[in-house]
């Protein structure tokens, strides 16, 4: 046995953070079994199992249930401590900010002002675009969905969105999944932060004793894979749906012949290639869906997610009746985006939760929490202390309440055990502690709610206090920015694929999810800035109206607002009249139709020779 045997390790990785607590981070460095039992089933991968514990360990403080978790460790003293919410309220409030007051969908270039409006314009097509991708955010509940990954960001670090083409409801669909039954399959040389090629999500199902189901384990799989011949829905040997090759039928001594999938062609080099519709070359790529569920008592031996026994898989069936046995979806992209609440590390896949760094500060919170509320009970219900007690001795005399007397004899005393100066030091502890927390997480009293507007000197003061807001909401706004236009580009592809009418001769455009504001902005001040530029034109005026409308100014469209003043602006119509000359181009500029005047009648000279042969001159 070595000198350093069983000597714990360090181990420092995304999940090093709740090292500090036992429950977490055994003599091994791994999490209780007892109080993580999801994390460690057999078919979780090892390096998955800290991850899901993490995930556990911050819900249950995002939920008041931090003493639950300790209580496997440290019995049902651990449940007596105070858990008031602390964590919730800085999820809530980081959630807000990262937000701002509402989310837009916004196509550069769809709100630019033009001459003309002709339907196969950049413009018209991003403006179309736009108007598409707005009315579906609005019928699939975007906002809601939104708020629902964000929040799960913000908790756990990571936010999972689906996406799927519901024929029928004829849109996309946006789903959100828990970040624990996502299971991204990442390259061990390639950088973490490239897209996956395969990702599973995947969970357990509890047994249901009243439809004789047991135990079981769900997997969806979407994996990117070469194009195939044609596959049907059918039967294996045993009667269990799987899918089969489409082949031809065999004619005068012929074999049969695989089926390519509709619009397939194949290449001199025998590669099957496909056109997608947003695509300019053809591609090799398909997306492959797989949903099984696995009976737990059938998993046995060295099995993961990714390598179960597909012999042993029983696979859905979609609404169309299509068996979901690696179903070619026409499309060459997984369709899941997930989100992180920061910007990796290098070589890193995963966020990191914003209650990460202040879980031990929250710990100290609850210990004070809990130790006040003992001082509490002295301070209302002191102790006493009697001496030269007379009278007749009855021990339920000992019992203090309202209106009792007590019976003492010559030079008796009656003390009381004073621990207010206790609680009054509990009390400015937690305070204390509450702003370490605060400070920790880059969340000013303003951003908290906790400041009293009265006590703020001045904007400029109140604007610096913002300072480690502002850098905290920038960085995890550039960790989102992409993963949206990443997600609004899918759903006009997958619109594509589905063929939908409206969606007919659309070219996919770049589309972002702008966040609005989420400090106080001074109105008045944004207003004159903005007029003052506009007016000596370092400012366009789509530009200034773009920042009203970021301000809170309630601008429903700009295009229309940026018409509507323009028709109103007759002196600068007059100028653009006198520059251009052209009555058409007034017109466009003020929105109306401007009938020009009729050219008046050339006027008819006298012809001075017939006018001398006349006689006339």
């Amino acid at each position: 046995m070595g000198l350093f045997s069983g000597v714990k390790s360090v181990l420092i990785d995304a999940w090093g953070w709740a090292n500090y607590k036992p429950i977490y981070s055994d003599a091994l460095g791994m999490p209780h079994r007892r109080a993580f039992p999801e994390a460690a089933a057999s078919w979780v991968p090892a390096e998955d199992e800290r991850r899901l514990a993490a995930y556990k360990l911050l819900a249950a403080y995002d939920n008041n249930q931090a003493a639950e978790l300790a209580a496997f460790r440290d019995g049902d003293a651990a449940r007596e401590r105070r858990e008031f919410g602390d964590p919730s309220l800085f999820v809530e409030a980081v959630l807000a900010h990262v937000l701002g007051d509402e989310q837009t969908i916004v196509v550069p270039g769809a709100e630019q002002t033009a001459a003309q409006d002709e339907p196969g314009t950049d413009r018209a097509m991003a403006e179309r675009v736009q108007t598409l991708l707005r009315a579906w955010a609005v019928d699939e509940l975007l906002a809601m969905r939104v708020m629902q990954t964000e929040r799960k960001a913000v908790t756990y670090g990571d936010g999972v969105y689906l996406l799927a083409w519901d024929p029928a409801k004829g849109r996309v669909r946006c789903k959100t999944y828990d970040p624990g039954f996502y299971f991204p399959v990442l390259g061990e040389d390639g950088d973490a932060t490239d897209y996956p090629e395969r990702v599973h999500l995947a969970w357990e199902l509890p047994e249901d004793k009243k439809r004789g189901l047991k135990p079981r384990l769900r997997r969806i799989t979407y994996e990117l894979g070469w194009i195939h011949p044609a596959t049907t829905s059918g039967i294996d040997q045993t009667g269990r749906p799987v899918r089969t090759l489409v082949e031809t039928e065999p004619d005068d001594g012929t074999p049969a012949q695989p089926v390519l999938g509709v619009g397939d062609t194949i290449t001199p080099e025998g590669l099957i290639v496909r056109q997608y519709p947003w695509n300019d070359t053809p591609s090799h790529f398909t997306c492959y869906l797989t949903d099984a569920t696995w009976d737990l008592g059938d998993l046995k031996g060295p099995h993961d997610v990714d390598d179960l026994p597909m012999d042993k898989a029983h696979f859905a069936t979609n609404a169309a009746g299509e068996v979901l046995d690696r179903l070619d979806l026409y499309i060459d992209f997984l369709p899941i985006v997930h989100v992180p609440n920061t910007v990796p590390d290098a070589e890193e896949h995963w966020g990191t939760s914003s209650l990460a760094k202040v879980l031990q500060v929250f710990d100290e919170l609850s210990g004070t929490d809990t130790d006040s509320a003992k001082a509490s009970a002295t301070t209302g219900a002191p102790i006493l202390a009697i001496s030269g007690r007379g009278g007749s001795g009855r021990r339920s005399e000992m019992a203090v309440a309202p209106g009792t007397i007590l019976e003492l004899g010559e030079g008796g005393r009656l003390d009381a055990v004073d621990t207010s100066p206790q609680l009054a030091e509990l009390r400015n502890r937690t305070t204390e502690l509450s702003e370490r927390a605060a400070t920790i997480a880059r969340l000013p009293a303003v951003a908290l709610g906790t400041v009293n507007p009265t006590e703020v000197p001045s904007g400029y003061a109140l604007e610096i206090s913002l300072g480690p807001l502002n850098s905290l909401v920038g960085a995890m706004r550039l960790a989102r920015a992409h993963k949206y236009v990443l997600l609004l580009k899918m759903v006009q592809r997958l619109s594509l694929a589905g063929q939908h009418p409206d969606w007919a001769g659309v070219r996919p455009q770049p589309a972002e999810l702008a966040f609005g504001p989420y400090t106080p902005t001074d109105k008045a001040a944004v207003l004159e800035q903005v007029t003052n530029a506009v007016k000596g034109g370092v400012m366009s005026l789509e530009t200034g109206i773009r920042i009203l409308a970021e301000a809170g100014w309630p601008m429903e469209d700009a295009e229309t607002e940026i018409q509507l003043i323009q028709s109103r602006r007759f002196e600068d119509a007059r100028i653009l009249a006198d520059a251009t000359g052209s009555t058409k181009a007034v017109g466009d500029y003020l929105g109306i139709d401007i009938e020009p005047d009729p050219t008046p009648p050339t006027p008819q000279l006298p012809n001075p020779e017939q006018s001398v042969a006349s006689g006339e001159l």
